[in-house]
Protein backbone atom coordinates (compact mmCIF):
# COMPACT_ATOMS: atom_id res chain seq x y z
CA UNK A 1 0.00 0.00 0.00
CA UNK A 2 1.48 3.07 -0.84
CA UNK A 3 1.73 5.23 2.71
CA UNK A 4 -0.14 8.68 2.63
CA UNK A 5 2.21 11.82 3.19
CA UNK A 6 -0.68 13.69 4.68
CA UNK A 7 0.24 17.23 5.93
CA UNK A 8 -1.64 17.52 9.58
CA UNK A 9 -1.52 21.17 8.46
CA UNK A 10 -1.95 23.25 5.55
CA UNK A 11 0.20 25.58 4.98
CA UNK A 12 -1.45 29.21 5.75
CA UNK A 13 -2.97 30.95 8.27
CA UNK A 14 -6.59 30.10 7.64
CA UNK A 15 -5.56 26.37 8.68
CA UNK A 16 -7.70 24.52 11.23
CA UNK A 17 -6.45 23.03 14.27
CA UNK A 18 -7.55 19.39 14.81
CA UNK A 19 -8.16 17.21 17.65
CA UNK A 20 -6.14 13.67 17.79
CA UNK A 21 -9.25 12.03 16.62
CA UNK A 22 -9.93 14.14 13.75
CA UNK A 23 -5.94 14.11 12.78
CA UNK A 24 -6.83 10.27 13.53
CA UNK A 25 -9.29 9.68 11.06
CA UNK A 26 -8.38 11.97 8.63
CA UNK A 27 -4.98 9.70 8.14
CA UNK A 28 -6.95 6.88 8.36
CA UNK A 29 -9.34 8.06 5.14
CA UNK A 30 -6.49 9.26 2.98
CA UNK A 31 -4.97 5.68 3.93
CA UNK A 32 -8.18 4.15 2.76
CA UNK A 33 -8.65 6.31 -0.39
CA UNK A 34 -5.03 5.24 -1.38
CA UNK A 35 -5.62 1.79 -0.67
CA UNK A 36 -8.59 1.88 -2.87
CA UNK A 37 -7.64 4.13 -5.74
CA UNK A 38 -4.43 1.78 -6.01
CA UNK A 39 -4.01 -1.99 -4.76
CA UNK A 40 -8.18 -1.97 -4.68
CA UNK A 41 -8.29 -0.54 -8.77
CA UNK A 42 -5.44 -2.77 -9.81
CA UNK A 43 -7.21 -5.61 -8.52
CA UNK A 44 -9.93 -4.73 -10.92
CA UNK A 45 -7.65 -4.49 -13.96
CA UNK A 46 -6.31 -8.35 -13.46
CA UNK A 47 -9.98 -9.15 -13.17
CA UNK A 48 -10.74 -11.75 -16.12
CA UNK A 49 -13.57 -9.62 -17.08
CA UNK A 50 -11.38 -6.45 -17.58
CA UNK A 51 -9.60 -8.71 -19.94
CA UNK A 52 -11.44 -10.52 -22.44
CA UNK A 53 -11.42 -10.12 -26.14
CA UNK A 54 -12.99 -7.06 -27.88
CA UNK A 55 -13.12 -4.45 -25.12
CA UNK A 56 -12.37 -1.08 -26.98
CA UNK A 57 -13.64 1.51 -24.94
CA UNK A 58 -14.37 2.47 -21.37
CA UNK A 59 -18.04 2.03 -22.18
CA UNK A 60 -17.53 -1.61 -22.82
CA UNK A 61 -14.75 -2.08 -20.17
CA UNK A 62 -17.33 -0.54 -17.65
CA UNK A 63 -20.45 -2.99 -18.81
CA UNK A 64 -17.88 -5.83 -18.71
CA UNK A 65 -16.85 -5.42 -14.96
CA UNK A 66 -19.85 -4.09 -13.57
CA UNK A 67 -21.66 -7.62 -12.87
CA UNK A 68 -18.72 -8.77 -10.81
CA UNK A 69 -17.96 -8.49 -7.13
CA UNK A 70 -14.57 -6.93 -7.47
CA UNK A 71 -16.29 -4.23 -9.31
CA UNK A 72 -19.07 -3.86 -7.17
CA UNK A 73 -16.87 -4.10 -3.71
CA UNK A 74 -14.27 -1.41 -5.41
CA UNK A 75 -17.11 0.76 -5.98
CA UNK A 76 -19.35 0.76 -3.15
CA UNK A 77 -16.04 1.19 -1.03
CA UNK A 78 -14.89 4.08 -3.07
CA UNK A 79 -17.60 6.13 -2.78
CA UNK A 80 -17.89 5.13 1.18
CA UNK A 81 -14.04 6.39 1.05
CA UNK A 82 -15.46 10.07 -0.42
CA UNK A 83 -18.18 10.36 2.08
CA UNK A 84 -15.84 9.58 4.74
CA UNK A 85 -13.36 12.68 3.87
CA UNK A 86 -16.18 14.62 4.01
CA UNK A 87 -17.32 13.48 7.16
CA UNK A 88 -13.84 13.96 8.73
CA UNK A 89 -13.33 17.29 7.89
CA UNK A 90 -16.86 19.15 8.34
CA UNK A 91 -16.74 19.13 12.02
CA UNK A 92 -13.64 21.37 12.41
CA UNK A 93 -15.13 23.60 9.83
CA UNK A 94 -18.01 23.79 11.47
CA UNK A 95 -16.79 24.35 14.82
CA UNK A 96 -14.19 26.67 13.74
CA UNK A 97 -16.88 28.41 11.03
CA UNK A 98 -16.75 31.91 13.14
CA UNK A 99 -13.13 32.13 13.78
CA UNK A 100 -12.39 31.87 10.16
CA UNK A 101 -14.03 34.83 9.37
CA UNK A 102 -12.68 36.30 12.11
CA UNK A 103 -9.13 35.61 10.37
CA UNK A 104 -10.45 37.06 7.01
CA UNK A 105 -10.95 40.25 8.94
CA UNK A 106 -7.78 40.47 10.74
CA UNK A 107 -5.73 39.75 7.53
CA UNK A 108 -7.49 41.82 5.59
CA UNK A 109 -6.23 44.49 7.81
CA UNK A 110 -2.68 42.98 8.66
CA UNK A 111 -2.03 42.14 4.91
CA UNK A 112 -4.29 43.88 2.69
CA UNK A 113 -2.79 42.09 -0.66
CA UNK A 114 -5.11 41.84 -3.72
CA UNK A 115 -8.71 41.95 -4.24
CA UNK A 116 -12.48 40.39 -4.42
CA UNK A 117 -15.14 41.77 -6.41
CA UNK A 118 -18.56 39.98 -5.55
CA UNK A 119 -21.62 39.72 -8.10
CA UNK A 120 -24.44 39.32 -6.10
CA UNK A 121 -26.41 39.44 -8.85
CA UNK A 122 -25.05 36.88 -10.35
CA UNK A 123 -26.80 33.74 -11.28
CA UNK A 124 -24.65 30.68 -10.19
CA UNK A 125 -25.10 27.95 -12.95
CA UNK A 126 -27.32 24.75 -12.72
CA UNK A 127 -24.40 22.89 -13.13
CA UNK A 128 -23.12 23.60 -9.65
CA UNK A 129 -26.33 24.10 -7.84
CA UNK A 130 -28.20 21.10 -9.00
CA UNK A 131 -25.44 18.46 -7.62
CA UNK A 132 -23.28 18.05 -4.88
CA UNK A 133 -20.17 17.77 -7.09
CA UNK A 134 -17.35 15.38 -5.86
CA UNK A 135 -20.36 14.31 -3.13
CA UNK A 136 -19.31 17.53 -1.43
CA UNK A 137 -22.32 18.57 0.63
CA UNK A 138 -23.72 21.45 -0.49
CA UNK A 139 -21.61 21.69 -3.74
CA UNK A 140 -19.05 24.73 -3.73
CA UNK A 141 -21.66 27.67 -3.67
CA UNK A 142 -23.43 27.00 -0.49
CA UNK A 143 -23.12 29.71 2.00
CA UNK A 144 -24.57 31.11 5.32
CA UNK A 145 -24.52 34.86 5.19
CA UNK A 146 -22.56 38.12 3.37
CA UNK A 147 -18.84 36.88 5.12
CA UNK A 148 -18.99 32.78 5.15
CA UNK A 149 -16.31 30.89 3.61
CA UNK A 150 -16.80 27.68 5.16
CA UNK A 151 -17.31 26.03 1.68
CA UNK A 152 -13.90 27.14 0.59
CA UNK A 153 -12.84 25.88 4.05
CA UNK A 154 -14.29 22.10 3.62
CA UNK A 155 -12.98 22.04 -0.09
CA UNK A 156 -9.44 23.02 0.65
CA UNK A 157 -9.52 20.44 3.79
CA UNK A 158 -10.89 17.54 2.28
CA UNK A 159 -8.87 18.08 -0.87
CA UNK A 160 -5.47 17.82 1.50
CA UNK A 161 -7.05 14.17 3.01
CA UNK A 162 -8.49 12.98 -0.65
CA UNK A 163 -5.29 13.55 -2.38
CA UNK A 164 -3.22 12.10 0.05
CA UNK A 165 -0.01 14.06 0.30
CA UNK A 166 0.41 13.65 -3.19
CA UNK A 167 -0.37 17.53 -4.20
CA UNK A 168 2.11 19.07 -1.81
CA UNK A 169 1.62 20.52 1.61
CA UNK A 170 0.11 23.29 -0.28
CA UNK A 171 -2.05 21.71 -2.50
CA UNK A 172 -0.65 23.24 -5.79
CA UNK A 173 1.15 20.77 -7.54
CA UNK A 174 -0.46 21.54 -10.93
CA UNK A 175 -0.62 25.23 -10.88
CA UNK A 176 3.68 24.70 -10.37
CA UNK A 177 4.31 22.04 -13.10
CA UNK A 178 1.84 24.31 -15.40
CA UNK A 179 3.50 27.75 -14.42
CA UNK A 180 6.86 25.80 -15.11
CA UNK A 181 5.68 24.24 -17.58
CA UNK A 182 5.09 27.62 -19.85
CA UNK A 183 8.34 29.18 -18.19
CA UNK A 184 10.04 26.22 -19.99
CA UNK A 185 8.86 25.75 -23.25
CA UNK A 186 8.63 29.40 -24.20
CA UNK A 187 11.77 30.60 -22.18
CA UNK A 188 11.25 33.85 -23.39
CA UNK A 189 7.51 34.68 -22.43
CA UNK A 190 6.80 37.10 -19.82
CA UNK A 191 3.26 37.65 -19.04
CA UNK A 192 2.51 40.33 -17.37
CA UNK A 193 -1.74 39.35 -16.40
CA UNK A 194 -2.24 36.04 -16.00
CA UNK A 195 -5.77 34.79 -15.42
CA UNK A 196 -6.94 31.14 -13.78
CA UNK A 197 -11.02 30.01 -14.58
CA UNK A 198 -12.44 28.41 -11.99
CA UNK A 199 -9.80 28.70 -9.32
CA UNK A 200 -11.99 27.75 -6.37
CA UNK A 201 -9.49 28.41 -3.17
CA UNK A 202 -6.98 29.75 -5.13
CA UNK A 203 -4.43 27.06 -4.66
CA UNK A 204 -2.78 26.41 -8.06
CA UNK A 205 -3.74 30.19 -8.60
CA UNK A 206 -0.98 31.29 -6.29
CA UNK A 207 1.92 29.15 -7.95
CA UNK A 208 1.95 31.60 -11.26
CA UNK A 209 2.55 34.86 -8.48
CA UNK A 210 5.59 32.53 -7.50
CA UNK A 211 6.89 31.37 -10.92
CA UNK A 212 6.05 34.45 -12.43
CA UNK A 213 6.34 36.99 -9.68
CA UNK A 214 6.26 40.09 -11.70
CA UNK A 215 2.36 39.24 -13.08
CA UNK A 216 -0.72 40.06 -12.26
CA UNK A 217 -2.82 37.31 -11.00
CA UNK A 218 -6.53 37.12 -11.19
CA UNK A 219 -8.88 34.33 -10.92
CA UNK A 220 -12.59 33.82 -11.15
CA UNK A 221 -15.07 31.42 -9.54
CA UNK A 222 -18.85 31.17 -9.39
CA UNK A 223 -18.74 30.49 -5.45
CA UNK A 224 -18.60 33.86 -3.25
CA UNK A 225 -17.37 31.16 -0.34
CA UNK A 226 -14.17 29.71 -2.26
CA UNK A 227 -13.21 32.93 -3.52
CA UNK A 228 -13.77 34.48 0.22
CA UNK A 229 -11.75 32.22 1.51
CA UNK A 230 -8.78 32.19 -1.66
CA UNK A 231 -8.08 36.25 -0.67
CA UNK A 232 -7.65 34.75 2.72
CA UNK A 233 -5.53 31.78 2.26
CA UNK A 234 -3.40 33.89 -0.35
CA UNK A 235 -2.75 37.37 1.72
CA UNK A 236 -1.56 34.39 4.89
CA UNK A 237 0.80 33.43 2.33
CA UNK A 238 1.75 36.72 0.67
CA UNK A 239 0.55 36.78 -2.89
CA UNK A 240 -1.74 39.10 -4.68
CA UNK A 241 -4.57 37.39 -6.18
CA UNK A 242 -7.42 39.52 -7.86
CA UNK A 243 -10.08 37.41 -7.25
CA UNK A 244 -13.62 37.94 -8.90
CA UNK A 245 -16.97 35.78 -8.78
CA UNK A 246 -17.83 35.32 -12.41
CA UNK A 247 -18.91 32.90 -14.83
CA UNK A 248 -16.25 32.01 -17.04
CA UNK A 249 -18.78 31.61 -20.11
CA UNK A 250 -19.44 34.98 -19.97
CA UNK A 251 -16.08 36.66 -18.65
CA UNK A 252 -16.39 40.34 -17.54
CA UNK A 253 -12.95 41.45 -19.13
CA UNK A 254 -11.85 43.67 -21.74
CA UNK A 255 -10.87 41.89 -25.17
CA UNK A 256 -7.20 41.53 -25.30
CA UNK A 257 -6.63 41.70 -21.76
CA UNK A 258 -4.47 38.79 -20.38
CA UNK A 259 -1.34 37.26 -21.43
CA UNK A 260 -1.87 33.74 -20.35
CA UNK A 261 -5.59 32.46 -19.73
CA UNK A 262 -5.63 28.98 -17.79
CA UNK A 263 -7.28 26.41 -15.69
CA UNK A 264 -6.94 23.47 -14.02
CA UNK A 265 -9.23 20.29 -13.33
CA UNK A 266 -11.91 22.68 -14.78
CA UNK A 267 -13.43 22.06 -18.05
CA UNK A 268 -14.64 18.67 -16.70
CA UNK A 269 -16.87 19.99 -14.60
CA UNK A 270 -18.43 22.22 -17.35
CA UNK A 271 -21.38 21.41 -19.85
CA UNK A 272 -20.26 20.50 -22.96
CA UNK A 273 -21.81 23.63 -24.65
CA UNK A 274 -20.10 25.54 -21.85
CA UNK A 275 -16.78 24.29 -22.92
CA UNK A 276 -17.04 25.70 -26.03
CA UNK A 277 -17.96 29.33 -24.74
CA UNK A 278 -15.29 29.33 -22.04
CA UNK A 279 -13.08 28.07 -24.57
CA UNK A 280 -14.37 31.21 -27.13
CA UNK A 281 -14.06 33.98 -23.98
CA UNK A 282 -10.55 32.33 -23.56
CA UNK A 283 -9.58 33.31 -27.12
CA UNK A 284 -11.13 36.60 -26.75
CA UNK A 285 -9.50 37.80 -23.67
CA UNK A 286 -6.27 36.94 -25.18
CA UNK A 287 -3.21 39.24 -26.41
CA UNK A 288 -1.64 38.85 -29.35
CA UNK A 289 1.21 35.88 -28.65
CA UNK A 290 -0.64 35.63 -25.47
CA UNK A 291 -1.24 31.71 -24.32
CA UNK A 292 -4.56 29.31 -23.25
CA UNK A 293 -3.84 26.19 -21.13
CA UNK A 294 -5.84 24.10 -19.26
CA UNK A 295 -4.82 21.06 -17.02
CA UNK A 296 -7.11 18.50 -17.64
CA UNK A 297 -8.15 14.70 -17.64
CA UNK A 298 -6.63 12.96 -20.84
CA UNK A 299 -9.25 12.59 -23.59
CA UNK A 300 -10.33 8.72 -24.06
CA UNK A 301 -8.68 8.24 -27.40
CA UNK A 302 -5.06 8.80 -25.87
CA UNK A 303 -5.98 5.75 -23.08
CA UNK A 304 -6.22 1.57 -22.92
CA UNK A 305 -10.00 0.69 -22.13
CA UNK A 306 -9.09 -0.01 -18.38
CA UNK A 307 -7.51 3.45 -17.57
CA UNK A 308 -9.98 5.21 -19.37
CA UNK A 309 -12.79 3.39 -17.54
CA UNK A 310 -10.71 4.01 -14.74
CA UNK A 311 -11.33 8.06 -14.88
CA UNK A 312 -14.87 7.75 -16.16
CA UNK A 313 -15.69 6.11 -12.97
CA UNK A 314 -16.15 9.17 -11.78
CA UNK A 315 -18.62 9.99 -14.02
CA UNK A 316 -21.11 7.16 -13.27
CA UNK A 317 -20.47 7.66 -9.67
CA UNK A 318 -19.18 10.09 -8.24
CA UNK A 319 -21.56 13.39 -9.08
CA UNK A 320 -19.83 14.03 -11.98
CA UNK A 321 -22.33 14.53 -14.86
CA UNK A 322 -19.84 16.18 -17.27
CA UNK A 323 -17.37 14.57 -17.09
CA UNK A 324 -17.58 11.22 -19.73
CA UNK A 325 -18.60 13.73 -22.09
CA UNK A 326 -15.63 16.08 -21.52
CA UNK A 327 -13.54 13.06 -22.16
CA UNK A 328 -14.84 12.38 -25.39
CA UNK A 329 -14.30 15.91 -26.99
CA UNK A 330 -11.68 16.27 -29.24
CA UNK A 331 -9.06 19.15 -27.25
CA UNK A 332 -7.31 20.23 -30.42
CA UNK A 333 -10.89 20.18 -32.09
CA UNK A 334 -12.18 22.43 -29.61
CA UNK A 335 -8.77 24.97 -29.50
CA UNK A 336 -9.98 25.75 -33.19
CA UNK A 337 -13.66 25.68 -32.88
CA UNK A 338 -12.81 28.90 -30.50
CA UNK A 339 -10.98 30.65 -33.20
CA UNK A 340 -7.23 29.33 -32.85
CA UNK A 341 -4.99 28.30 -35.37
CA UNK A 342 -4.66 24.51 -35.88
CA UNK A 343 -0.49 24.81 -35.80
CA UNK A 344 -0.94 27.04 -32.66
CA UNK A 345 -2.11 24.24 -30.50
CA UNK A 346 -0.46 23.04 -27.59
CA UNK A 347 -0.55 18.99 -26.21
CA UNK A 348 1.75 17.48 -23.23
CA UNK A 349 1.83 15.28 -20.23
CA UNK A 350 4.42 16.88 -17.73
CA UNK A 351 5.97 15.48 -14.91
CA UNK A 352 4.54 16.37 -11.22
CA UNK A 353 6.86 19.27 -9.62
CA UNK A 354 6.18 18.30 -6.57
CA UNK A 355 7.37 14.54 -7.01
CA UNK A 356 10.73 15.62 -8.63
CA UNK A 357 11.52 17.34 -5.82
CA UNK A 358 13.58 19.80 -7.17
CA UNK A 359 13.75 22.05 -10.41
CA UNK A 360 16.45 20.02 -11.93
CA UNK A 361 14.94 16.84 -11.56
CA UNK A 362 11.67 18.37 -12.79
CA UNK A 363 13.45 19.59 -16.16
CA UNK A 364 15.31 16.26 -16.32
CA UNK A 365 11.72 14.56 -16.43
CA UNK A 366 10.58 17.11 -18.64
CA UNK A 367 12.91 16.56 -21.20
CA UNK A 368 12.86 13.27 -21.77
CA UNK A 369 9.37 13.36 -22.83
CA UNK A 370 5.71 14.49 -22.95
CA UNK A 371 3.71 11.66 -24.10
CA UNK A 372 -0.03 10.68 -22.24
CA UNK A 373 0.38 7.47 -20.38
CA UNK A 374 -2.37 4.95 -19.76
CA UNK A 375 -2.40 4.51 -15.73
CA UNK A 376 0.15 7.50 -15.04
CA UNK A 377 -1.21 10.54 -16.47
CA UNK A 378 -4.15 12.36 -14.95
CA UNK A 379 -4.30 9.15 -11.96
CA UNK A 380 -3.18 10.49 -8.60
CA UNK A 381 -0.33 8.23 -8.25
CA UNK A 382 3.25 8.46 -7.58
CA UNK A 383 4.64 8.98 -10.96
CA UNK A 384 1.68 11.24 -12.16
CA UNK A 385 1.89 13.47 -15.40
CA UNK A 386 -0.75 16.16 -15.72
CA UNK A 387 -2.16 16.07 -19.15
CA UNK A 388 -2.30 20.16 -20.54
CA UNK A 389 -3.85 21.51 -24.02
CA UNK A 390 -4.00 24.65 -25.14
CA UNK A 391 -2.90 27.28 -27.84
CA UNK A 392 -1.66 30.07 -28.81
CA UNK A 393 -3.12 33.27 -29.66
CA UNK A 394 -1.95 34.90 -32.83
Amino acid sequence: MMAPVLPLRLQHELALPATRDERARRNFTAGLRSFVLHELAEGLRREPAASQAGLVDARQMHAALRPTLAFQFYSALRVAAQDMVYQTVRSGVERHRDQLVRRAARLAVEAPLGSLQLDAALEVPRSVTAVDIHLMPGSYHSERGADDLAAGAVYDNRLAVSSFGLMGRNLDDIGQSMARFVRARFPQFRPQRILDLGCTVGHNTGAWCEVFPDAEVHGVDVAAPQLRYALARARSQGRALHLHQMNAESLQFPAASFDVVCSSMFLHEVPRAGIARVLAEARRVLRPGGLMLHMELPPNRALRPFDAFYLDWDGWYNNEPFYRPYRALDPGQLCRAAGFAPAAFVEAAIPSWEQAGSDASWQQALQQGSAVESGRTGRLARGVTWYVFGASAG
